[in-house]
């Protein structure tokens, strides 16, 4: 279990830092909200800073104010600035099941298969909360995952766009069918039951086998949950901007990843990616960081990690 919130001082909180900065993992668990401490590949302390069971979670950066954590929890989308004890405040939407960043605001699923928008405006409420003006945009099947514009569903990938600019978003579908997880930063790719694909000219095939979690960076770093494995995408093919016929057109296929083994004999099922990491979440309840020089990892015990989201610390 991790340890009570009063159990950890301020001092131990920032003890790794050191000269890398600290990064902060957000759990979305059963038990709640879970904080990880993360300076470069060393894993330190946790914490629960949410106790509501939490189906998802996302970072929305922001220049003018604190970074902002949402968490699509049983009861509602909860929203807090990330800070040592963030409070949490609901933003209107009922019990949620996937919420993820998109064009300066959040995209949020919500159980009887809704999306919404939800815009975060620079000046909070007079109570110190995020104040926030929530649009419903439309609903697919069985949402599973968001990330940018993708959202994951029962159906397929779907895509919001706005047709004009300040018009109302719209969605669009995009393909494929039974789709877990989506990656939308950089070449988009989607964790399929039939397979792990990106989109080149259509949606291409990376693997052949089911395939249930992805993540990218956006400059070419990618990993993705296949038959139960973990498999890496080393970076340095397909990044945004790469001109026609360039490495960036056919640097995803299946030769382009690697089966990577973790630290521990667990089975992966979230992933993320940090400044200058990435994390991988098991379904034992394991962390495991990996910065460059292999990977590290850190027995929390959890059940049911439904989404992990990386943050510069407060």
């Amino acid at each position: 279990m991790a340890p009570a919130e009063d159990d950890i001082s301020i001092e131990e909180k920032r003890v790794y830092a050191g000269a890398t900065g600290r990064t902060d993992a957000y759990l979305a668990a059963d038990v709640g909200v879970v904080r990880v401490a993360i300076s470069g590949d060393k894993v330190g302390t946790y914490e629960l800073v949410a106790r509501d069971s939490a189906r998802d979670v996302a970072v929305l950066g922001r220049s003018d104010a604190p970074d902002l954590i949402a968490v699509a929890t049983d009861r509602t989308l909860a929203v807090a600035p990330t800070a040592d004890d963030p409070t949490f405040d609901p933003v209107g939407i009922g019990a949620s099941v996937a919420v993820g960043v998109y064009d300066g605001g959040l995209l949020v699923a919500d159980a009887t298969d809704e999306l919404h928008r939800v815009d975060v405006r620079a000046r909070p409420e007079p109570d110190g909360s995020p104040a926030t003006d929530t649009t419903r945009i439309g609903s697919v099947d069985d949402p599973r995952r968001i990330d940018g514009p993708l959202i994951a569903a029962a159906d397929g990938v779907h895509r919001v766009t706005r047709t004009v600019a300040g018009g109302m978003p719209t969605i669009e579908t995009a393909g494929l069918a039974n789709v877990h997880d989506v990656s939308g930063t950089g070449v988009p790719l989607a964790a399929t039951a039939s397979g792990l694909y990106w989109l080149g000219n259509g949606w291409m095939p990376a693997a052949e086998r089911p395939a249930t979690a992805v993540a990218a960076d956006g400059n070419g770093h990618a990993m993705a949950v296949v038959d139960g494995t973990l498999r890496v995408h080393p970076g340095g093919a397909g990044v945004s901007g790469s001109p026609a016929g360039s490495v960036a057109e056919t640097g995803w296929d299946a030769d382009a990843w690697t089966e990577t083994a973790l630290p521990v004999d667990e089975r992966p099922v979230a992933l993320g990616y940090g400044p200058g990491l990435s994390a991988v979440v098991t379904a034992a309840g394991t962390v495991c960081v990996d910065a460059g020089d292999g990977w590290r990892h850190q027995v929390l015990g959890l059940g049911e990690v439904g989404g992990v989201a990386l943050a510069a610390a407060a």
